[in-house]
């Protein structure tokens, strides 16, 4: 049910590569290929065979070029940059140069760092700079040999531009000077996003250096690329470190060291990830299978990007304004120079750019994996999305960094949503896509496309182990699509509400509590009580009513003490296994145990007992990116829980001797000696208000056939404290309340995230809560507040009451700045 659309991240591996893979290593044992036994000698040949196959896959030979395993391509960029014969400034000779397109990968420009510690300099161009370039040397300059290095993509990671492969032998050869100086220019050809789908001959294009990463193209393995050098220049490298099997010969008490011969041997490092790249043997074989080779694999996934290109671009609102702004060189006619990459932004009807967090969070609740934010290439973000130098500065210094969910500074985007095709996309994973732009953003009225303007890619059915990649080269460039096929598309739009960007967030609330303005108490109106409480014993699982309840020194005593994990010991939450809310834990004091119920389950119990004993196993997982210490609640747990998801999972329990030690925030103005979090996400209680639910139960209600009970929306939002106050959202303008002896500081409000789309007593997703929310609040997805307690003010053997008098203090800026992380921010 996913439609994975992040195949320029990583492709995703056939069955058949992994069942070839893992039948060979049932079958052949592979030893060390450093050592000289039998088994050893088997690994050796096996690897040589697959640099033979490499070589092969991009129509060169051992003659013209070297392949050199890396941890991948990033690792092959940092070996260039250590390597390259750099001439540094202040010598007798010219100096060195290293330019690179500002179209390039993190790691590309990451290579400056390098150049700059060796005293040469870096000088970036921009795309149209060097299309423009008539700089052709005079011929007295050409003679000079000092060693300069461009680099440029062969395609752009971040829109799909392809840029000329005509580059390489112009720049080599004099005729295109990246910057007007006299040298000799070697060329960096960085192609990692390009041949995951496009066919690469070094027998033409000869580059000097080509770095790629193989998960690129087959899924598996990850953490393998290599390095193709060129061997006119193999022999100008130069290396400093040796590692096992690079050296002939060396001494450990003078300063004697005689490299390999070979090249490969030379710079790799230790013993190669062998049985890795012997699983590249079996990703070469599958991939030419299923798909009949690369050629077909470029003209399948740009006639995707076609077609979802010319439907998407035509898509506009009924006052005529477009849908989304696609960031785009091209056209998309002509899968030469445009790769199977589509980057935009959704826009709203006044032409507002809406944030690519709430575009991620509502696709993810499609089953639609998309990609968010400038995708490692900040100079082509800059490029297309306008945002100045002083831009990226500023709002770093409004929380921004690369990676999270800041979608948006004063309004303006910090990124994009980029969806791109791989060799195993199909039609309907480009309709899956359309279908869901266009039921979120359209009505039925909006929905005018030129419908017979575009048509489906044609294909013949084909066995299933074969991809429809025969009848690729039968493509036109230029697709069409019946009125039929989009009036398909345009039949499931309907009324829905909006994608509205979160607000920009600010300091993290597991780093800071906010300080608060100089606080006023509330004045007059009617009293405000508690209405309910719940608690959460194991995290994402079902809420646990009850009238009073102790407090510990985390929150309410075991809320979230224990938690669902994978069997890799991952944090399992409703988001990736909604039948959580399915299990309803409940907390017997007396006896001291919790007893977990789940129909057609018999009831089991686990004890209170902090079982951190000599015997248990303490062992690190993470939650919301915070490391805590947890040990397994046995094999009887684990059996019941598996049993009722389908899934092999675990029970795991906070380690009660470690957690306020590696648990622990740093608050300001709270002693973070006493401050500490269970398995929370964000703080030690989320509290909402009765009369804020109402309000927008009357907005949701409006836009569904069958209303929502009151009771049902409580329990979506996961509170452990529900209010009753006479005004709605009047809990977001409190700096702190009081619950009878009870202390309590605001810490911030809670970014809603597709959790509250899940119904808590079926574990069925209905998408359109969080778009309600999100058009209730009027460009935000904000509900309820965070608290944490004052350790100093309150007492920890306190009890909470349903019914106690809630007592708040406002602040003066009654704006609460939601959390800066990563993480999106849901009550688990």
């Amino acid at each position: 049910g996913i439609t994975y659309l992040d195949h320029a991240g990583s492709a995703l591996f056939p069955e058949s590569l992994l069942k070839a893979f893992t039948d060979d290593l049932r079958n052949n044992v592979y030893g060390n290929p450093h050592s000289q036994n039998i088994s050893s000698k088997l690994t050796y040949d096996t690897i040589e065979h697959v640099r033979y196959r490499i070589l092969q896959h991009f129509h060169t030979t051992a003659e013209d070029y070297t392949i050199i395993f890396t941890s991948g391509c990033t690792a092959a960029l940092k070996l260039i940059a250590e390597s390259f014969p750099w001439i540094p400034e202040g010598t007798k000779e010219p100096s060195s140069r290293f330019c690179y397109l500002t179209d390039s990968h993190t790691s590309v420009v990451g290579m400056r760092g390098i150049t700059a510690s060796m005293n040469v300099l870096s000088v970036p161009i921009k795309p149209k700079e060097i299309m423009l370039a008539k700089n052709r040397l005079p011929a007295e300059e050409q003679n000079c040999t000092t060693p300069h290095l461009f680099s440029y993509p062969a395609q752009s990671n971040f829109s799909g531009t392809k840029y000329p492969l005509s580059w390489i032998q112009d720049i080599k050869s004099g005729k295109l000077c990246p910057i007007k100086i006299p040298g000799k220019w070697f060329v960096l050809l960085d192609a990692a996003s390009y041949v995951s789908s496009s066919p690469l001959d070094l027998g033409v294009h000869q580059a000097d250096f080509i770095p790629i990463s193989f998960y690129k193209i087959f899924g598996f393995p990850t953490g393998l690329g290599a390095l193709l050098v060129n061997n006119r220049i193999a022999p100008l490298l130069r290396k400093t470190y040796f590692g096992g099997g690079t050296a002939a010969a060396y001494l450990t008490g003078e300063d004697f060291y005689f490299p390999r011969k070979s090249i490969a041997e030379r710079f790799e490092d230790g013993t190669v990830s062998f049985l890795d790249i012997i699983a590249l043997k079996h990703g070469f074989d599958v991939l030419e299978k299923l798909t009949g080779g690369m050629e077909k694999i470029k003209q399948h996934t740009f006639a995707l990007a076609h077609y979802t290109y010319t439907v998407l671009s035509n898509l506009k609102y009924a006052n005529g304004a477009p849908v989304v702004r696609i960031y785009s060189d091209t056209d998309f006619s002509n899968p030469d120079v445009q790769g199977p990459i589509i980057n935009f932004n959704v826009l709203d009807e006044n032409g507002e750019v809406l944030g690519f967090s709430q575009v991620d969070s509502m696709a993810s609740l499609h089953n639609i994996h998309v990609r968010t934010g400038c995708f490692c290439n900040t100079g082509a973000c800059q490029m297309h999305l306008d945002i100045s130098n002083e831009d990226i500065q500023r709002n770093l210094q409004a929380g921004h960094v690369c990676g999270d969910n800041i979608d948006l500074v004063d309004g303006r985007p910090t990124g994009s949503v980029r969806i791109s095709f791989g060799y195993m996309s199909s039609f309907e994973d480009a309709q899956t896509f359309l279908n869901f732009i266009i039921a979120t953003r359209l009505s039925k009225s909006d929905t005018k496309i030129p419908f017979q303007a575009v048509t489906k890619p044609m294909t013949e059915s084909l066995p299933d182990d074969r991809l429809p990649f025969d009848n690729a080269d039968k493509l036109s460039p230029v697709l069409q699509i019946s009125d039929r096929e989009l009036g398909d598309i345009s039949s499931e739009a309907e009324t829905t509400g909006r994608w509205q960007p979160p607000e920009p967030k600010a300091e993290s609330m597991r780093a800071a509590v906010s300080e608060a303005a100089v606080p006023t108490c509330r004045k007059g109106g009617k009293p405000i009580t508690v209405a309910n409480i719940y608690l959460y014993p194991i995290k994402s699982c079902s809420a646990f009513e009850v009238t009073e309840w102790p407090v510990g020194n985390q929150g309410l005593l075991y809320d979230r003490n224990w938690m669902v994990v994978n069997q890799n010991g991952v944090c399992m939450t409703q988001k990736q296994e909604p039948r959580l809310c399915l299990v309803n834990p409940s907390i017997d004091l007396k006896q001291k145990i919790m007893v977990i119920q789940a129909e057609g389950m018999d009831p089991i119990s686990v004890p209170l007992e902090d079982n951190t004993g000599k015997d248990a196993v303490i062992c690190e997982s993470k939650v919301c990116s915070h490391r805590v210490k947890t040990y397994d609640c046995g094999e009887r747990i684990a059996g019941w829980l598996s049993t009722f998801l389908g899934r092999p999972c675990r029970l795991i329990r906070q380690s009660s001797d470690v957690k306020s030690k590696s648990h622990q925030k740093n608050a300001k103005g709270l002693s973070s000696a006493n401050i500490s979090l269970s398995l929370v996400n964000e703080a030690q209680y989320l509290l909402i208000n009765v009369a804020s639910i109402l309000q927008l139960k009357e907005h949701i209600s409006a836009r569904l056939k069958e209303p929502l009970e009151i009771e049902e929306l409580i329990r979506r939002f996961r509170a452990n404290i529900v209010i009753s106050a006479p005004e709605s959202f009047e809990e977001e303008e409190w700096a702190e309340i009081s619950i009878g002896a009870l202390q309590f500081q605001v810490v911030g409000p809670c970014s809603r995230c597709q959790i509250i789309c899940i119904d808590q007593q079926s574990g069925e997703r209905n998408k359109e809560i969080l778009q309600s929310l999100s058009a209730a609040r009027g460009r935000k997805t904000n509900f309820g507040i965070y608290l944490m307690n004052q350790p100093f003010l309150s007492s920890f053997s306190d009890i909470l009451s349903v019914g106690s008098q809630v007592l708040p203090v406002l602040k003066e800026n009654t704006e609460i700045q939601p959390p800066t992380s990563s993480e999106e921010k849901c009550s688990g």
